[in-house]
């Protein structure tokens, strides 16, 4: 939700800031991590307290949760890597393990960033009722010009609210400010250099944490990488720039290719009688559910995000295509509301937006020329930056090519409809000192899907090892196993 406060504080240059934000973190004491009593069994967890501000100090402080996933070999410990799954607005308190080889020679740090999870968070909504306008203005998209006026509606109404009751921390939630929140937390835990893994808009995490430090980059790895120039700059919305839409049909193909005699049906047909109003499915626990063009949009995105999951999507759709089929129960927990709209305030901190929200309509339909569905479902994602007055000193915008150690990129070369292959193509030649690793394979994220990728992880982390340009490695089962 870029305004022109933001791009003015473009204009004063990246190189200013980066300036402006090292000589705090470089004069300060490192803080101690504040231990809790009371922890998730195998884990131990605790909390810093930051700046609200990194460029006024006196502005107060926020609380980051933290819990450490303790290395299995504590004997043979080589140090701690710290980890973001992504987001923005998505828990990271509680890392997995990465690998047996990491998790064996490693602590793991995972952190809920400011307005996340257990850290601190905004808070929008002062009445549960209105909650209903949100589920209408999120998550969704228009296919009729009444819908696109109600939609705007909508979401101008929750960010409103946002603006009238989020406080002071919402002006403080770019991933700029983030980024110096994790050198704090490296520096907290008594690491001279950066380990971490980051995934999705980890990624850009580990991308502003790199061209801001670049002296204090270890051990980066970026899985699901997404391109931090269209992330942050660049005509249009955001979520048309990234095109994540661009790969689903590649995705989609894969998916199908895969299924085979498993899918005896026509996709676009089902697409066909979508449009033309709803489908109503039962679900295997005998519930009727009530499947839209949007809704079904939606699952198919979130189902071809993970290869894994084909056997499922198979399913749903023969019980579009045929109602008489079972489909499987959505799967899914509800969002935290207010971790979602602290991840909405960081992503319209980070990118320049257009402030009309009328605009969002033509680039939806030229991006659903290019991916049915996918195109307007991804680029009204960030229709709320247009009409959310937030900004952040903090922001960070480039430059994107400093000279670091070797910076290891993750990607799926068969399609990722979130952060499109071609992105992470493109940020290898853009950082300063990166190589990308490629799996042969469909969805978002590669780690755990691959003997060899874990295996180059590994080496990584332990060694600073990165491959060959081009290597490419399998995937250690198919969609349907």
């Amino acid at each position: 939700m870029t305004s022109r406060k933001l791009r003015t504080a473009t204009a004063l240059g990246a190189a200013a800031l980066a300036v402006g934000a090292l000589a705090p973190a470089a004069a300060a004491s490192p803080a101690r991590i504040a231990w809790e009593a009371s922890c998730r069994a195998g884990y131990e967890c605790g909390h810093l307290d930051v700046p609200l501000s990194y460029q006024d100090p006196a502005a107060g402080t926020v609380r980051i949760a933290v819990a450490r996933l303790p290395a299995t070999d504590q004997a043979g410990k080589l140090g701690t890597i710290f980890y973001n799954p992504g987001g923005p607005g998505s828990s990271g308190r509680f890392a997995p393990a990465l690998t047996p080889a990491l998790h064996a020679r490693y602590d793991i740090v995972g952190f809920d960033p400011r307005g996340v999870g257990a850290s601190s968070k905004i808070h929008c909504f002062t009445d549960p009722a209105q909650l209903e306008v949100l589920q209408r203005a999120l998550g969704t998209f228009p296919l009729t010009r009444a819908a696109e006026r109600q939609q705007i509606a909508d979401t101008r109404t929750v960010t409103d609210l946002c603006e009238r009751n989020a406080g002071p921390l919402a002006g403080h939630l770019s991933t700029g400010t983030i980024a110096r929140d994790l050198d704090r937390l490296r520096a907290a835990f008594g690491e001279p250099k950066l380990r971490y893994y980051g995934k999705s808009y980890g990624t850009y995490l580990g991308e502003t944490y790199a061209n801001l430090f670049p002296g204090r980059v270890g051990s980066l790895a970026l899985d699901a990488v997404d391109d931090p120039v269209r992330w942050s700059t660049g005509p249009g919305p955001m979520s048309y720039r990234l095109e994540g839409f661009a790969d689903a049909p590649r995705a989609l193909e894969s998916f199908l290719d895969a299924c085979g005699t498993r899918c005896p049906f026509d996709y676009d047909e089902i697409l066909d009688r979508l449009e033309a109003g709803p489908i109503t499915v039962t679900d295997t626990t005998g519930r009727q559910v009530v499947v839209t063009y949007q809704s079904a949009i939606a699952r198919i995105h979130d189902s071809l995000t993970d290869a894994q999951s084909a056997p499922s999507l198979a399913a749903f759709l023969r019980a579009l295509a045929d109602p008489a089929s079972p489909a499987p129960a959505a799967p899914g927990a509800p969002p935290d509301i207010d971790s979602l709209l602290g991840g909405g305030a960081t992503l319209c901190s980070d990118a320049a937006n257009p402030r009309d929200p009328a605009v969002w309509w033509n680039y939806a339909r030229r991006a659903d020329r290019d991916a049915r569905g996918f195109g307007p479902y991804d680029v009204y994602k960030t229709l709320p930056c247009a009409t959310w007055e937030v900004a952040d000193p903090g922001r960070y915008a480039g430059p994107w090519n400093r000279p670091t150690a070797p910076i290891l990129l993750l990607a799926n070369r068969r399609g990722d409809l979130e952060t499109p292959y071609a992105g992470a193509r493109r940020t290898e030649q853009l950082l300063g000192n990166a190589r990308l690793l490629s799996l042969d394979a469909y969805g978002h994220g590669a780690r755990g899907k691959s003997a060899c990728i874990d295996a180059w992880l590994d080496r990584y982390f332990t060694t600073g090892a990165v491959p060959a340009p081009g290597t490419l490695c399998a995937p250690d089962r198919g969609p349907f196993g």
